[in-house]
């Protein structure tokens, strides 16, 4: 019987121990108490999101994964910006429709750069030289 009142008490002992090493009492530091880490928008304000900005993105850490309000503030800022060239793209896109449009029916070339000779019937250049080819006067 006092095989077991020994060993029950040295078991208090040590649990007792390693919990006060383990929360930091006893003047020992082990688990010191630590900043939240706050997030420090990385993402450039006077220019557009690339995509070296969204690799460079690091959320900090809470207790149970990732700052719920860190998360929705990047994730807002990325789908704004996605927005903002997705109406950038559908503009563009309309305004060379328009001219692909007029193009076709006034019959131009939208590729034609400006001072080269118009093309002859057999599709070649006139006068036989090609293009961008100096006369030499």
């Amino acid at each position: 019987m006092r095989v077991f009142w020994f060993l029950l008490l040295t078991m208090v002992v040590v649990v007792t121990a390693v919990t006060l090493a383990v929360v930091g009492g006893g003047g020992s530091a082990v688990l010191q108490d630590v900043e939240p880490q706050r997030f420090t928008d990385p993402l450039p304000t006077t220019r557009p999101v690339g995509r070296a900005d969204v690799e460079a993105l690091r959320l900090p850490m809470a207790a149970r994964g990732y700052r719920m309000a860190d998360v929705d503030e990047a994730l807002s800022r990325l789908g704004a910006e996605l927005a903002e060239r997705d109406a950038r793209i559908a503009e563009l896109e309309s305004a060379l429709a328009g001219a692909q449009a007029s193009a076709v029916t006034t019959g131009t070339d939208l590729f034609k750069q400006p001072g080269d000779r118009p093309t002859g019937p057999g599709g070649g250049q006139m006068g036989g030289r090609a293009r961008g080819e100096d006369d030499g006067r």
